[in-house]
């Protein structure tokens, strides 16, 4: 666990500015920029998410974490993705969707020294607006756990796990970045 005393401050500052950065690249819909923050062994994992009720509480938990997912992409997927997106041909894309993507609640939970760089466990909260054509409009809301890692200077994106507090997804599509 990481206590927040003054030393740590540079560094959560320097890591919220690189997800407040990231986010507004996907606003932009600036994909290719995006993906240059991605390291090349990213995890970018969202699982369906089911609703247990005890006797004495309801609680989300994951539905089977090693066969249903929404997302379970490396970055050759992700990257299949974007090309997708270039191409002009993603039904589900056009026209392009407004987004609004906001982080929040970052924690930073580890902080290591590895071989690959500097290395930081955190979670946030995030919430997604979208809204397309006349009359589309969704709502992502949950919470990310996180690995970004320094290396020469720049913060990458290394693992991305998307928990959303919805069950049941009134979207028509995914197809955005979350």
């Amino acid at each position: 666990m990481v206590t927040q005393s003054t030393t740590d401050l540079g560094l959560i500052n320097e890591v919220q500015q690189a997800l407040y950065f990231e986010a507004e690249l996907l606003d932009k819909r600036r994909y290719h920029e995006w993906m240059d923050m991605l390291a090349d062994d990213i995890h970018y994992w969202m699982p369906l998410m089911r609703t247990v009720i005890s006797r004495d509480s309801a609680r989300l938990e994951i539905a089977d974490a090693q066969a249903q997912s929404y997302f379970d992409d490396d970055k050759d997927m992700l990257k299949q993705r974007v090309a997708k997106l270039d191409t002009g041909f993603s039904w589900s894309e056009d026209p392009p969707s407004r987004t609004r993507h906001l982080v929040t609640n970052i924690q930073l939970k580890e902080v290591r020294d590895a071989s690959a760089g500097l290395e930081v466990d955190i979670e946030c909260y995030f919430f997604v607006y979208r809204t397309r054509l006349d009359s589309d409009t969704d709502y992502w809301v949950g919470r990310r756990e996180e690995m970004l890692r320094k290396t020469d200077g720049q913060w990458k994106l290394a693992k991305r796990h998307i928990f959303l507090d919805q069950v049941v997804l009134q979207s028509k599509n995914i197809s955005n970045f979350l």
